[in-house]
């Protein structure tokens, strides 16, 4: 990918990378393991961003 993207384009891109995180450990604390991971969670390989 280009070295030099449109402003609009890394802050979408960075966007995604914040949602992409796994969940805080207190989260599955607090829930008694109920939760244990995300379920938006993307692999670079494995599923491809559409809109960006």
């Amino acid at each position: 990918m280009a070295k030099s993207k449109p402003l609009a384009k890394k802050l979408r891109l960075a966007n995604r990378e914040k949602s992409n995180q796994p969940i805080p450990v207190w989260v599955t604390v607090k829930t008694i393991r109920k939760v244990m991971r995300g379920f938006r969670l993307r692999n670079w390989r494995r599923s491809k961003l559409g809109d960006v």
